[in-house]
């Protein structure tokens, strides 16, 4: 089985990397227990969606907020997608 993800902790913030090996079905709907800023390192035709909304393509370097509790999900693009990600 192939780990969806995996976090790299840094000071202040973590580095995750979303594995494209894995099914679409394995890429579920959630919410984050606190708000996060966002940052697309490596994102080659990944979106991400939030709920009642259409998939937005992530941009490297463009920042996204999620705030807390709001329902999101991505959507599979080429190749691993890794962001950076810091929580308030």
């Amino acid at each position: 089985m192939v780990e969806v993800y995996t976090d790299d902790r840094q000071v202040g913030y973590f580095n995750r990397t979303i594995s494209c090996d894995s099914i679409d079905t394995d890429y579920v709907w959630h919410r984050d227990r606190r708000d996060r800023k966002v940052v697309p390192i490596k994102c080659d035709g990944w979106h991400i969606q939030f709920d009642n909304e259409m998939p937005i393509e992530m941009e490297e370097g463009k920042e996204i907020f999620i705030e807390k509790d709001v329902y999101h999900r991505v959507i599979k693009g080429k190749g691993d997608l890794e962001l950076q990600i810091w929580e308030s």
